[in-house]
């Protein structure tokens, strides 16, 4: 496993927390960001995968070990949390990589400041698909990622007992080792036999009415500056044979014709994407490309 570093950076509200996996001289560097319901160790198989490449991956507010961050969410609030991330650690700009509501954040955060993003590389997600004004978020939560939200609600016993509930998941099927538990283990709060999510709720809430139901989120992608790329997984976030973005809705989607590549991954689903070795050298690769192109310089 690579040398990592764990820091914590300040943003109004209280403290980020921050993995950092430092790269080797020259080798670039790319800003990664999380789902909805993650922590900023879901990038551990791709910061594997990249090797020399300093990969930057904070826990936004509300999660992990940011989740005691004070103060309102949403899209445009974590990007001014990445922006404070760059400063803190000196970069003028960086490779910008978005998983999932991640994504969403990138294409926010490219939108408001161009100059610091080089690239974006957005991993399934991104590309808004509205829900009804009048739809419960909770339960529109509920039917989307299912088991990803009950589980704030739930107590665990240890940490077994945790791994062992991910691994019930049908899109977590054949993932594992030390990374994935790493991962889990930090979204872990409070103490044995009563642990817990480190997820707020009302945070996550917040982040899913912002990301489901804000206009201004769901132009970003396509008001882009900033050069950027989509990666969209072929099975969906239960690993239904369709994805979060099916055949249809990518068709349909203008993207192409407005100059950002679309790329189906094929066998992989929403979560392995990142978190299975598979799929984070796919992952892996479209962000080394991105780093290569980038211009030299800060």
């Amino acid at each position: 496993m690579r040398d990592f570093q764990d820091v914590t950076v300040e943003v109004d509200g209280g403290l980020l927390a921050v993995r950092r996996w430092p790269g080797a001289p020259g080798a670039g560097t790319v800003l990664a960001v999380h789902g909805l319901t993650g922590n900023g160790l879901a990038w551990g198989e791709v910061a594997e995968a990249l090797g020399g490449t300093e990969v930057i991956a904070p826990d936004l507010r509300g999660r992990g070990r940011s989740r005691d961050v004070a103060g309102p969410g949403g899209m445009a609030r974590h990007a001014e949390d990445l922006i404070a991330v760059l400063d803190h650690f000196r970069l003028g700009a960086a490779v910008l990589a978005g998983h999932s509501m991640g994504a969403f954040v990138a294409c926010v955060a490219a939108r408001r400041d161009p100059a610091r993003y080089r690239e974006l590389v957005l991993v399934d997600g991104g590309l808004g698909i509205p829900v009804p004004a009048d739809a419960d978020i909770d339960a529109v939560l509920g039917a989307v990622v299912g088991p990803a939200m009950a589980r704030l609600d739930m107590e665990f016993p240890d940490r077994a007992a945790y791994h062992a509930f991910w691994a019930a998941h049908p899109a977590f099927a054949g993932l594992g080792g030390p990374l994935l538990a790493e991962h889990l283990d930090r979204d872990l709060v409070g103490r044995e036999p009563r642990l817990r999510s480190a997820c707020r709720a009302a945070a996550i809430r917040e982040d899913a009415e912002d990301e489901l139901r804000d206009p201004a989120v769901f132009r970003a992608i396509h008001e882009l500056t900033v050069p950027a790329r989509l990666l969209w997984a072929e099975r969906g976030l239960r690993n239904e044979p369709t994805g979060l973005y099916s055949p249809d809705t990518i068709a349909a989607c203008g993207l192409a014709a407005s100059g950002v590549p679309l790329h189906f991954v094929p066998d992989v689903n929403h979560y392995s994407l990142v978190l299975g070795e598979r799929g984070a050298r796919v992952v892996a690769d479209h962000i080394a490309d991105a780093v290569r192109r980038a211009p030299a310089g800060d």
